[in-house]
């Protein structure tokens, strides 16, 4: 391994570590440029089974263990910038989980039809803002049997750096896209049926044999808060709801989103 050590916080080299916004890394203007931020040597190694192209490492020189090497290894001759725990905290402003960062190339976007190949169960996200909630929803779809996860325009990246770190690097296993306005009539034209997950008195216990019976099926969850959008409601061939006890009215959208998951997967 051949190691740089930090002894010039300005470098440029550092930018994308400690002064880019993810904004600014999704480089909307020149998407071919845009970079994101894996942080851990198993979401670095999940981005690369993924097929991500590393640009360079930012590793803590304690943490370089038998996982961590593994990580270098495999990004090859990318650059690899170390440093002590305090010199990483204070350029990047906080402590890094497992000690390791890497740059890389964002992939290719999908669209929704090759997000949705083959797939059976699919995940909607209106508006999920909350880059914890997304990599949180992220890790219940891989688990829990979602085959595919798609945005509208108001939800958070997935790549953003704290969805990618929340989900485990599973934002790299399952495909997801981001959509545009028609995405429910483009659904609906792959075969899918719409599950509205929305707490309403007509609604479908999320346990209804009907649900279950369906081949494909796409499962909607709302923002924070709001939920969904009333259109979206109206649009969707289902409402479900899941039941509530004890005064409580609502659980929060990663959670709900393992619920449903689990009782609406493929069987």
């Amino acid at each position: 391994m051949k190691l740089t050590e930090i002894t010039d916080f300005h470098a440029p080299e550092l930018d994308v570590y400690a002064r880019l916004t993810e904004a600014q890394l999704l480089n909307r203007f020149e998407p071919k440029k845009g970079m994101f931020i894996a942080e851990s040597p198993k979401v670095i190694m999940r981005a690369l089974d993924a097929g991500c192209e590393p640009v360079s490492l930012l590793v803590e020189r304690n943490h370089i263990n038998e996982e961590a090497e593994e990580a270098i290894r495999r990004c090859g001759d990318v650059p690899v910038f170390t440093a002590p725990l305090e010199v990483l905290t204070q350029l990047t402003g906080f402590q890094l989980t497992r000690g390791m960062l890497c740059a890389m190339r964002r992939p290719k976007p999908l669209t929704l039809a090759e997000a949705v190949e083959g797939a059976n169960r699919v995940a909607v996200l209106e508006n999920v803002m909350n880059p914890t909630n997304v990599g949180a929803i992220f890790r219940s779809a891989a688990a829990l049997g979602m085959d595919a996860v798609l945005l509208t325009e108001g939800s958070t990246n997935p790549l953003y750096r704290r969805s990618c770190r929340v989900s485990m690097g599973t934002v790299f296993q399952v495909k997801w896209a981001f959509v545009g306005e028609a995405w429910q009539e483009e659904l609906k034209t792959l075969g899918f049926r719409t599950a509205a997950m929305a707490l309403r008195d007509d609604s479908y216990s999320i346990d209804a044999p009907e649900l279950a019976a369906e081949e494909k099926l796409a499962v909607v969850l709302g923002t924070e808060g709001d939920g969904l959008a009333n259109s979206t409601i109206a649009s969707c061939d289902y409402t479900v709801k899941i039941p509530m006890y004890h005064g409580v009215d609502s659980l929060n959208v990663a959670a709900a989103s393992a619920v449903a998951f689990w009782e609406l997967r493929k069987k």
